[in-house]
């Protein structure tokens, strides 16, 4: 009986084996989940790989972006010439500035602000947070407008507040020494309030438990900022950190074409506004393309080592 019953399951999965070997092979994949990506992987790879692909084999060439005009190849003589230019020293150096300089209103005013925030309950808060937030959502076009009135040379807003202090600040978008701090005082109050938001979303993360249970232990207040609350909102700061390192020039580069167009003599000016001009003032597609695939390349070797220190870095609350 048993032998008989063994057979019969030897022989029924020797006829069901072959039905599964002989099944094909995009069939056992379930495409479900990648039907669910496929637009933005559509849109990524029309907006994104395609124009870099693009731009990648624009810079082996010298064309002025007249269709007319045939595009002459010239080999790796657009990326020797744009490394050689001190405008592009100049920019690396002035973008080195924004980054540093918009670390404080990205990481320092947002932790600063949040941790405050936290002592107001309520509807409060909610207000408070949203007032901040504001800034964020007013277009660059209309914060450079409303800040070149408040700098206005006569009767500026800030401009009259100075000389009521002793200080004569004159024309600070035409003064080689202040047009860079302007543009940075303008960007940094417009992304304050997207730092403060993603902070304070990360201090909610934390879990009050850890702080209650240190303080009935005796830590203090600062203590417990410093080796409880610091450690657990390092995923934030690092996410933070690593926007402004890789947006902190794209962030400036709209302010400075309404207030500067990066003068005066290239005190304000970046890498992005420098691509500008050498594709949309110079007419040299190929330098712009050239220049623009080093940056790439630059940022993404930048980004590639900030995440691997991020992973070693951080602290999560598991």
């Amino acid at each position: 009986m048993l032998v008989a019953v063994r057979g019969a399951r030897e022989s029924s999965a020797a006829t069901a084996a072959p039905v599964r070997r002989g099944r094909p092979w995009w069939r056992r994949i379930p495409l479900a989940p990648y039907l669910y990506v496929l637009p933005a992987l559509a849109m990524l790879v029309v907006w994104v790989y395609t124009p870099l692909c693009e731009t990648f084999q624009l810079s082996f060439y010298r064309w002025n972006l007249i269709p007319s005009q045939p595009k002459k190849p010239v080999g790796t003589a657009n990326y020797s010439a744009v490394v050689q230019l001190p405008e592009l020293h100049r920019a690396l150096v002035n973008t080195g500035v924004y980054i540093a300089a918009l670390m404080v209103f990205s990481l320092v005013l947002p932790l600063l602000i949040a941790v405050l925030s936290q002592r107001v309950s309520g509807r409060a808060r909610t207000c408070y947070q949203a007032l901040i937030f504001v800034p964020f959502l007013v277009t660059p076009v209309a914060t450079s407008a409303v800040w070149r009135w408040m700098f206005a040379p006569d009767g500026g807003t800030i401009t009259v507040l100075a000389q009521h202090f002793g200080l004569e600040l004159g024309n600070v978008f035409r003064s080689t020494a202040m047009a860079i701090w302007a543009i940075v005082a303008i960007c940094g109050w417009q992304m304050l309030g997207f730092g403060v938001l993603v902070m304070s979303a990360g201090l909610a993360g934390i879990n009050p438990d850890y702080a209650a249970a240190a303080a009935l232990d005796g830590a203090s207040a600062a203590r417990i900022f410093r080796r409880i609350t610091l450690p657990l909102l390092s995923p934030t700061l690092v996410f933070l950190a690593l926007m402004t390192i890789l947006l902190g020039a794209q962030w400036t580069y709209p302010v400075i074409d309404i207030l500067t167009q990066g003068g005066p003599s290239d005190a304000t000016t970046n890498i992005y506004y420098l691509l500008y001009e050498f594709g949309f003032r110079n007419f040299d597609a190929g330098s712009a393309a050239a220049a623009g695939m080093l940056f790439f390349l630059a940022f993404g070797i930048v980004a590639l080592i900030f995440v691997e220190l991020s992973e070693r870095l951080s602290f999560y609350d598991n």
